[in-house]
């Protein structure tokens, strides 16, 4: 990489941090960790993030209560980060991206091509908190930041196991557990803990999956009546689609869920004989090569047709 993040950063008075909609660990994780890192190295700037309101699971992550999920008006940042997606995802916090005198764009999503003065695009990496990890000087790591970066590097690797994990990736991991938090409870509160809601919508969505291309693919989806019902948020929604993917004899595993007429949030997680992102980003969507997702249009029905012609031809060619 040919600039370093400490010199982008150095005259600046005012600088924003942006992520994904409906943010999950890693994208949490990175906001924050990059918050931490530059008030400790730049204390002359004012650092401020803005997310969606993330899942009170991440409570514990230093600055969670300072995220901006409102969006007011700003005047223009210095600097402005996108961090584990590009503008096109970054929601309410899109407004503030153009205005900004320098755009930095840290992500590792393969339909990333890079949308700032200055990009760091790495989809051989696991997630993106690694590639902070990467960026800053670690002699400034403290138990606040590596536990942010951690909590990142767990969610989007799967606790070491997806295929995204690396050597270096274990031995970061092991860098950071030695800054002392307690990890075993931060892998079991924020990864696998689910609610009581979690855990009924989990098994409703179970019973009503069904398996189709020779039961190869599962897909199970949940309409808005339902999640009525259970009084349930996107956020109840999360693990799903991976536990579908945990039965046995089955490459690609689709949760659908409503969110308008007409309209579905599409998760996809598959094994290696099915390139998920391929499938998403035919529909608009993005991702990884194992775990993508996209917005579809349709009945239930036409959304399940319209990706099964994709799934299946990558399953003969495999």
């Amino acid at each position: 990489m040919e600039w370093n993040l400490l010199d982008e950063c150095k005259d600046a008075r005012r600088i924003g941090i942006g992520g994904h909609i409906r943010p999950d660990g890693d994208c949490v994780g990175a906001c924050l960790s990059m918050c931490m890192y530059l008030k400790k190295c730049l204390p002359q700037a004012q650092v401020k993030v803005f997310l969606e309101k993330p899942a009170d699971i991440f409570h514990e992550i230093k600055g969670f209560e300072e995220i901006d999920s409102e969006f007011g008006e700003e005047a223009p940042f210095d600097v402005f980060f996108v961090l584990d997606c590009g503008e096109d995802r970054l929601g309410n916090a899109r407004k503030y991206f153009p205005a900004a005198k320098k755009r930095i764009n840290i992500d590792h999503h393969v339909t990333n091509t890079g949308c700032g003065d200055l990009n760091y695009i790495r989809p051989e990496v696991g997630s993106t908190c690694e590639l902070v990890y990467d960026l800053i000087d670690c002699e400034k790591l403290d138990r606040e930041l590596a536990m942010a970066l951690y909590i990142g590097i767990i969610h989007d690797t799967g606790i070491f196991q997806y295929s995204n994990t690396t050597p270096a990736t274990m031995e970061k991991g092991a860098k950071l557990i030695g800054y002392g938090f307690d990890f075993p409870r931060l892998i079991q509160e924020t990864f696998y803990q689910k609610t009581y809601i979690q855990s009924n919508i989990m098994g409703r969505a179970l019973l009503e999956s069904i398996r189709f291309l020779d039961g190869r693919c599962i897909v199970s989806c949940m309409d808005r009546k339902t999640m009525q019902f259970y009084d349930a948020e996107p956020e109840d929604l999360d693990g799903i689609v991976n536990q579908l993917r945990n039965i046995k004899g089955i490459d690609c595993a689709i949760f659908m869920y409503q969110t308008d007429v007409l309209e579905y949030k599409v998760s996809l997680r598959t094994s290696e004989k099915v390139n998920a992102a391929e499938v998403a980003a035919f529909f608009g969507g993005g991702g990884h090569v194992r775990a993508a997702g996209c917005t579809m249009r349709g009945t239930f029905h036409d959304c399940v047709n319209n990706l099964a012609v994709h799934i299946e031809k990558q399953l003969e060619n495999a």
